[in-house]
């Protein structure tokens, strides 16, 4: 495997997230606190918790986390599911197992970096651009063009990061059945899966689609529990089950044994919390809309399908990159630029931001940004 190059998000992270005053860029919804979420667990649960022997844990995920997993599912069971310490650890394993040389991944951009600079350090990568003037839609056609005899995984991220889009429910199901019969892999991205606006246009799980797929999921985005450090990936091929768990020997070899008691709480509660963060995004997007609305010139605004993040091109002469950051510097307000979303695979929009609408109190970083554009614009 070759070197990895540098985490463009994270290091912007690493110099803003926790100096930057109004962080309005967050991927992940509102948190809760420990105390808030253990109110939601039952007596039994509860019991656990405070019970909890601190040894080590099974490498596949706690039984009980694992069966709470699967009842988000409709054909995997709990021997379906294996646990890791977030999604990036479950994507940089996968990637491992499922690809090396002589291989190829078809991978849609824009993404999450690592969803395609993993997959790029093992093998020759074709991306497939979401198109951006057809309000982000993907071609099954160019995915199907894309498609080689050598290729083993097509990569995918819906609702997305950055940009929110939803494909339809059709569609989605195409893509799975079309990566059946070509003995393709299905990796698909779910992480934001359950904050739809519109709930009826929720995609199905990959891993339900096919028995072949994997569906990636983690404890962060959605429920907003980032500091869980809780993913898992959900796949009905048992030989494969069975290689990622060898892989995983070889990283965290199994999980934080108090996260795993707190994020079975959170998935018998995903209910309730995902309903919760549904109507915080939904009492935020006026504010959103108003703001945007005040300044037509500079920006092109549309509120996302689902998730938290959304993506407005930005309209200012001096471009995206010098706006950002003169907005952090000045105004303390944080947002993430277009270049922390380029990619060696297809051309990607270079006058776009990441903006997040899942946090409270965005009020707050809105009026700041408002303040600063009036003094600067």
């Amino acid at each position: 495997m070759t070197r990895l190059p540098d985490f463009r998000l994270e290091r912007y992270f690493s110099r803003w997230e926790f100096t930057a005053r109004h962080h309005l860029t967050a991927s992940d919804a509102q948190t809760m606190t420990l105390s808030e979420l253990l109110a939601l667990a039952d007596d039994a649960d509860r019991k656990d918790f405070e019970d909890l022997s601190l040894g080590y844990t099974e490498t596949f995920g706690d039984p009980a986390l694992r069966e709470a997993i699967a009842q988000t599912y409709t054909q995997a069971d709990a021997d379906d599911v294996i646990c890791f310490a977030g999604a990036e650890e479950a994507l940089y394993l996968a990637m491992n197992v499922l690809l090396g040389a002589g291989d190829h991944a078809v991978v849609v951009t824009p993404n999450y970096q690592a969803a395609e600079t993993v997959p790029l350090a093992l093998c020759d990568v074709t991306g497939v651009a979401l198109d951006a003037d057809r309000d982000w839609a993907l071609d099954l056609d160019a995915v199907a063009a894309a498609i080689r005899p050598d290729t083993r995984v097509v990569s995918v991220n819906f609702p997305n990061n950055p940009t929110g889009k939803v494909i339809d429910a059709a569609d989605f199901t195409a893509l799975a059945r079309l990566c059946d019969e070509r003995g393709i892999h299905l990796f698909s991205d779910e992480v934001y899966r359950g904050l739809e606006r519109d709930t009826r246009r929720t995609l199905p799980n990959a891993a339900d689609l096919s028995p072949r797929a994997l569906s990636l999921n983690v404890t962060s985005k959605s429920l907003g529990l980032p500091g869980l450090r809780i993913g898992w990936i959900t796949c009905r091929d048992a030989d494969l089950r069975s290689r990622l768990e060898r892989a995983k020997h070889y990283t965290t070899i199994c999980n934080a044994a108090p996260s795993e008691v707190l994020a079975r709480i959170a998935l018998k509660s995903r209910t309730v919390i995902l309903e919760r963060n549904r109507a915080l995004i939904a009492a935020n997007l006026p504010a959103f809309d108003a703001f945007f609305a005040r300044f037509p010139e500079h920006f092109d605004w549309q509120a996302p399908d689902g998730g938290c993040v959304a993506y407005p091109r930005y309209l200012g002469a001096e471009g995206v990159e010098t706006f950002c950051t003169r907005l952090v510097e000045e105004a303390g307000v944080l947002l993430l630029p277009a270049s922390i979303y380029r990619s060696d695979l297809t051309p990607t929009p270079i006058d776009r931001f990441r903006i997040g609408i899942g946090r409270a109190h965005p009020e707050r970083g809105l009026d700041a940004f408002a303040s600063w554009m009036g003094d600067h614009r």
